[in-house]
């Protein structure tokens, strides 16, 4: 398996480092960048005066267009110089309730998506949005970058092994950047006495990785920090990780807006970049 589409979405003319990571990351991979440029349709039109609901509509739809067609245009500039890279940029308009359809049918047919963090600094409100429709609605592993830079090298990654569905569906989309790595280490936090490796957490799935051409081991932490997410990071900045790679969302999106979670905490916290999947 390797990557052979990746997909980033701008929706902000700031958001040109985010196309410039994943430019670098597809010419890495030898894979074809798929940019898809949103326009996005802020109007609510309950509230529009009686009788100019059609009027109103159709002029935010036209602002959203010119936004979108010229964010396209922008794009085409930026990645025309580049001769060694393969690329296709669309653009649409879509209405905020409509994101995670027209998100989703685009990141269904690609290997990997690669966004910013929706909660870095000067993201656009649809940031969230839209990375939560890759991984739902898409079914894609989202590459999630805390500063928009891709590392010069992918030579550390962290696993996070927690023996769920997610953490596993992770571990086999990122096998690309797990095999190209100099180290990989599966780390279990306070793995269960009763799960179904008993006393070997994380040897079976280091045994599948090893058969793959991974040059992974294992290490069983005690939970020391407050959080998952801050023992994972502490974990990461320990080993001089350039990546981590995890399932998301095993509870849901509601209980982890309301009380938190791990995923929620790590697109927040994490200082390295984070390959989550479900």
């Amino acid at each position: 398996m390797a990557y052979k589409t990746i997909l980033t979405i701008l929706t902000d003319p700031a958001q040109t480092p985010q196309l410039d990571a994943a430019a670098q990351l597809a010419v890495r991979e030898d894979a074809h960048l798929e940019v898809l440029c949103l326009g996005i349709d802020l109007s609510q039109p309950g509230y529009f005066f009686p009788g100019g609901t059609a009027y109103m509509l159709q002029d935010a739809i036209d602002s959203a267009l010119a936004d979108a067609e010229a964010l396209e245009k922008a794009v085409r500039a930026r990645l025309a110089p580049a001769s060694d890279l393969r690329w296709s940029v669309d653009s649409a308009v879509a209405q905020s309730g409509g994101i995670p359809a027209l998100v989703g049918l685009r990141a269904r047919f690609a290997d990997l998506t690669v966004l910013v963090s929706p909660y870095a600094e000067n993201q656009p409100a649809e940031a969230e949005i839209i990375a939560e429709a890759a991984l739902f609605e898409g079914g894609c592993p989202v590459l999630v970058l805390p500063h928009a830079e891709i590392p010069a090298n992918l030579r550390r990654v962290l696993v996070a092994w927690n023996q769920s569905a997610e953490a596993l569906a992770a571990i086999r989309r990122a096998l690309p950047l797990l095999r190209a790595a100099d180290r990989v280490e599966v780390t279990c936090i306070d793995p269960r006495r009763t799960s179904p490796e008993r006393s070997d957490p994380g040897g079976p799935l280091t045994q599948m990785l090893v058969r793959h051409g991974v040059r992974a081991e294992i290490a069983v932490l005690a939970r020391t920090a407050p959080t998952i997410s801050d023992e994972l990071n502490r974990r990461a900045v320990e080993i001089g990780a350039d990546l981590i790679v995890m399932g998301a969302y095993g509870h849901s999106r509601f209980r982890q807006a309301i009380l938190g979670g791990a995923t929620r905490n790590m697109l927040e916290k994490s200082a390295v970049p984070v390959l989550m999947a479900r």
